[in-house]
C-alpha cells in the first residue's frame, strides 16, 4: 500500500512547517501549500522526494482546487489527511478612525481578506477534501484537522475579524463533523491553540511575550496525533494550553425546547434543506 498523503496549508512556516516535518518523520507524503513560493520551493528541495510544494493562495478557489487535484495525483489517487491551517490576522482595523472615502463621501468597503483566508478557505477546503476522499483508491474517507484558535473560544478585541472567523470554525466543526463521519468516514475536528510562537506574531510582541504563557509546538503536534490515531472522534474541539489538551463541549441547552430543537427536529430540517441536494 502506498504512503499516506497529507495536504497542509500554511506549510512554509510555523505550525504548518512543524506538522510537515512531523508527518514526514512518520513516513507520510506531504503536499505543502503556502503563498511564499521562494521558501516553499526551498523547503521542498531540502525535505526530499516525499514532499510536493504547490504555491497556493487559499482565498482563491481556483488555486485551492488546483492544490487538491495535484495532491491527489501526487498521492497516487489517495488523500488521507488535510490540515486546514493557513491563517492571517486582521488586515484593516474595524475600529479605524481614518477611513478611506469613496466618491460619494462614504467609507470604502472594509478589507475582509481575513475572513476569506481564515473561514471561507476552510469551508472550500472541506468541500474539496470531501470530493477526493470519496474517491480514494485504497480506502474511502479520511481526516481533516482545522486550525482555529483560543480566539475561537474567547474574544480577542484587537482582532475582531480573526475572532469571528475562528469562532465560526468551531461551529462549523461541530455542525459537519458528526455527519461526515457517519456518511463518508471523514472525521472533521479542530484545534484551538493558545499562544504558540509562529510568524503570525509580530516579532516585537514575541520578544515581550511571557515565556510561562507560551504553548509549545509539541502540544500542537500531540493534538494532531490524537485525531489522526482515532477514527471515532469527529466534530470535536480541543483547546491547547501549555502542555494540556482540553476538549471543549458545546454550551448546555437553555431549556427542554432548545434541546428538542437541537436533537429531535432533524427530520424537519432535512425536509427543508436536503430535499434538493
Amino acid at each position: 500500500m502506498s504512503k499516506k498523503l497529507a495536504i497542509i496549508t500554511g506549510a512554509a512556516s510555523g505550525l504548518g512547517l512543524a506538522l510537515t516535518k512531523h508527518l514526514l518523520s512518520q513516513n507520510w507524503r506531504v503536499c505543502m501549500a503556502d503563498t511564499n513560493a521562494t521558501i516553499g520551493d526551498q523547503l521542498a528541495s531540502e525535505l526530499g522526494d516525499d514532499v510536493l510544494f504547490i504555491p497556493t493562495d487559499v482565498s482563491i478557489y481556483s488555486q485551492q482546487a488546483n492544490l487538491f487535484a495535484k495532491a491527489f495525483e501526487f498521492g497516487g489517487q489517495r488523500l488521507d489527511f488535510a490540515a486546514l491551517n493557513a491563517g492571517i490576522d486582521d488586515k484593516q482595523s474595524l475600529y479605524s478612525t481614518k477611513e478611506e472615502l469613496d466618491e460619494r463621501g462614504g467609507p470604502k468597503e472594509l478589507n475582509l481578506v481575513t475572513l476569506k483566508v481564515d473561514l471561507d478557505a476552510v469551508v472550500q477546503g472541506i468541500w474539496l477534501f470531501k470530493y477526493y476522499a470519496r474517491r480514494n483508491a485504497d480506502k474511502k474517507g479520511g481526516k481533516i484537522v482545522i486550525t482555529s484558535s483560543a480566539a475561537g473560544l474567547y474574544p480577542m478585541d484587537t482582532n475582531p475579524l480573526y475572532t469571528a472567523a475562528k469562532h465560526a470554525l468551531v461551529g462549523l466543526t461541530r455542525a459537519c463533523g458528526p455527519r461526515f463521519m457517519a456518511e463518508d468516514s471523514i472525521t472533521v475536528n479542530c484545534i484551538c491553540p493558545a499562544f504558540v510562537p509562529t510568524g503570525l506574531c509580530p516579532p516585537h510582541v514575541l520578544h515581550l511575550f511571557p515565556k510561562e504563557h507560551i504553548t509549545p509546538m509539541s502540544t500542537v503536534l500531540r493534538a494532531h496525533d490524537t485525531f489522526l490515531a482515532d477514527d471515532t472522534m469527529s466534530g470535536k474541539v480541543v483547546e491547547l494550553s501549555l502542555d494540556q489538551l482540553y476538549y471543549r463541549e458545546q454550551p448546555d441547552w437553555a431549556n427542554d425546547s432548545q434541546r428538542w430543537l437541537g436533537t429531535e427536529s432533524k427530520s424537519l430540517w432535512d425536509e427543508a434543506y436536503l430535499s434538493g441536494s
